[in-house]
């Protein structure tokens, strides 16, 4: 039997062997040592997070696809986080797109970049937008720069960033499988954290968080309006009830066993939608069903369809049943065109209408809503709480945008 020299595993795995890799190493326990040392369990904290941080953006640069992932799991669960720690959370998503770019970038000294891709009607169309934006930025109207730039991510800039990030990397079906879950896993998570505030009522920092001014949304005739961890009430009960039309939809033609957890997803985003006490959230549902009868393009659907829309309605504009429930009453009130809260926002969409009437161009990106009462108080669009988004993009942006 003839004997070979044992192979020694590190030689050429962690090349311990060379000198600098030795030396880099030794400098990085050192450092670790010296830190550990100086601040104690916060050294620890340090060292696991930098651990986490550099395998997160080794992850990205080898897969840019997770960062997807990333971005997704980051906007569900900011918001909540945000409670419990203070710090300009919003930015980490930035920063991942930014990574993700990088990532990319260097990706194209290996692999050939589809950036072909990237080119669409859609992505023409936000770049029109975005450049509207920018020219927010000399609008007479604006008080605040600074504003604009904390209200303008969410406007425009991340639509401009992912759109294209999406068309060139998320381009399969084994991507939206990945996506369906990730998204069917939060939605439900979302739905018990909403039942545990519904049931057992909200921890101190959720408390803080209402006692800090949002009870004035929030807790309506003494009844809580449930958040869950979202960034409130009315986008929780929109999240929700979008996610109850689509996994709904998708349990009606998947045939496969994971229709199951998606008729679970949709049981949870609809019982999210009903604790919520967001009535325009109602409109999620009712607009995607007209519109999925419209596309079937199926009698038998659409006769079936109309008939259960036309009972939901009279359930709720010409019935009482349900009215001790206060859900199914907040619910009703959108029926109700004499609704006292109904006519509030009228009345502010009315006076809005009177102050746009002689600006087209709107009162400046970031005037609205809480960047407007952060940066410029006491103004006119600061103190009229634009009661939706869409409200919030007409009264920034003008007729125009």
């Amino acid at each position: 039997m003839k004997l070979t020299k044992e192979k020694n595993p590190f030689q050429n795995n962690l090349k311990l062997n060379n000198p600098i890799y030795l030396t880099v190493l030794f400098i990085i326990l050192i450092l670790i040592g010296l830190l550990i040392g100086s601040k104690g369990y916060f050294g620890i904290l340090i060292c696991v997070s930098s651990l986490i941080l550099c395998t997160i953006i080794y992850k990205i640069f080898i897969t840019p696809t997770f960062s997807i992932y990333l971005l997704i799991i980051l906007s569900f669960i900011i918001p909540g986080i945000g409670r419990y720690v203070t710090a300009t959370w919003g930015l980490s998503i930035d920063i991942l797109i930014v990574i993700t770019y990088i990532a990319l970038f260097f990706k194209l000294f290996k692999d050939k970049m589809p950036w072909h891709k990237a080119k669409s009607k859609l992505t023409l169309l936000v770049s029109i937008w975005m450049v509207y934006l920018i020219f927010q930025i000399i609008n007479p109207e604006s008080k605040s720069v600074e504003a604009w730039f904390y209200a303008v991510r969410g406007v425009g800039l991340y639509q401009l960033l992912m759109i294209p990030l999406l068309l060139m990397i998320f381009d399969n079906y084994k991507h939206l499988n990945i996506f369906l879950i990730v998204w069917g896993i939060l939605t439900l998570l979302g739905s018990l954290k909403g039942l545990q505030q519904f049931y057992f009522g909200l921890d101190p920092f959720e408390q803080k968080w209402l006692d800090n001014g949002e009870f004035k949304t929030h807790l309506l005739f003494g009844k809580l309006r449930i958040f869950s961890f979202y960034f409130d009430a009315g986008q929780f009960g929109a999240s929700q009830a979008h996610a109850f039309v689509v996994f709904g939809i998708l349990t009606l033609f998947i045939k496969k066993n994971i229709r199951y957890f998606f008729a679970v997803v949709a049981l949870g985003g609809f019982i999210g939608m009903f604790i919520s006490g967001t009535r325009g959230a109602i409109a999620v549902p009712a607009m995607a069903g007209v519109i999925y009868l419209i596309i079937s393009k199926n009698i038998k659907t659409l006769i079936l369809g109309s008939g259960l829309g036309i009972i939901v309605f009279i359930f709720f504009a010409y019935s009482t049943i349900g009215q001790g429930n206060a859900e199914i009453r907040r619910m009703r009130s959108a029926f109700n065109p004499n609704d006292a809260s109904l006519q509030i926002r009228l009345d502010t969409q009315n006076n809005l209408r009177k102050y746009l009437s002689t600006r087209p161009f709107g009162g400046g990106v970031g005037s609205t809503g809480y960047w407007g009462n952060r940066f410029s108080p006491n103004t006119f669009l600061a103190n009229n709480e634009a009661d939706s988004w869409y409200v919030m993009i007409w009264a920034d942006t003008g007729i125009v945008g």
